[in-house]
């Protein structure tokens, strides 16, 4: 399996030939299934203490997402990959987990591209990675990719257009991120976009200073939760980026069922949980 490395570079050699938006684009129709493997300890321990969750007991929710962002990557630099992977957007996502993994137990996970959708701003993909267990589905995402660029021809289908931004919970925490972190969560995730690693190479994609990975956002709010073990459903969209360095407060409702991240008088994340009975 490539790196993620190597699949960044295939999709910056890739991204010039694609034409996103162009009628008739299809989505490669193959899966990639990761054989079961065991969780590396060393790499569990490293993700948890950067996102702020307990070293012990399940595994986070949003640990099978980073293991299959390897295999994802993969899929989304082929050349039949409709979409050029070099300023993709990611929009949303969305975590279930039917059944608690233990680190000990060795996870299959799978990962493919399920639907192309039109958008007010581009075409957005969803990819979607499951996680198995002796063959039981345990755990889901699908997350949002947007691709953007100028309308073209009408589609059947589009995304409705982003609601406004809801009123301000009331705020928990307050957390002072360092110029560092993408580089930092990027080592652990293997999520090295250049718009996350260095001002430098975040300004040549259109950012005024590096930005904050949104997986880590997610998670980090969930670490915040009063039962993080208890989480079993997360839906988060992220509404803007969260800029390195910054100062972001943590905000959530009374029961814990919603969250944002606001950063500058502006809300950056939005989310919404469900807990075990």
């Amino acid at each position: 399996m490539p790196s993620p490395v190597a699949s960044l570079v295939r999709g910056a050699v890739t991204s010039p030939f694609k034409r996103p938006g162009r009628p008739g684009a299809a989505l490669p129709t193959s899966r990639i299934t990761l054989p079961p493997a065991p969780v590396v300890p060393g790499h569990l321990a490293a993700y948890s203490r950067i996102c702020g969750f307990s070293e012990s007991g399940a595994l986070p929710l949003t640990y099978p997402h980073v293991l299959g962002f390897a295999p994802a990557m993969r899929l989304m630099t082929r050349w039949d990959f409709p979409l050029p992977v070099v300023g993709l957007v990611h929009t949303w996502i969305e975590i279930t987990r039917h059944r608690a993994p233990q680190p000990r137990e060795a996870l299959e996970l799978t990962v493919y591209a399920e639907e192309l959708t039109a958008h007010r701003r581009g075409t957005e993909v969803t990819m979607v990675t499951e996680a198995r267990l002796a063959g039981e589905l345990v755990w889901e995402s699908r997350s949002g990719y947007l691709s953007r660029h100028a309308p073209t021809a009408p589609h059947a289908q589009t995304t409705p257009a982003r609601t406004p931004a809801p009123a301000e919970l009331p705020a928990l925490a307050e957390w002072h991120l360092p110029a560092d972190l993408g580089r930092r969560y990027g080592a652990v995730s293997g999520d090295r976009n250049p718009i996350h690693l260095h001002p430098l190479t975040a300004r040549l994609l259109g950012f005024p200073r590096a930005v904050s990975h949104g997986m880590w956002t997610v998670a980090r709010c969930l670490a915040e939760t009063d039962e993080p073990g208890r989480v079993r459903h997360v839906r988060a969209d992220f509404r803007a980026p969260v800029l390195l360095p910054s100062t972001v407060t943590y905000a959530a409702d009374g029961a814990g069922s919603a969250f944002q991240l606001r950063a500058d008088g502006r809300v950056r994340l939005t989310g919404t949980t469900a807990l075990d009975a």
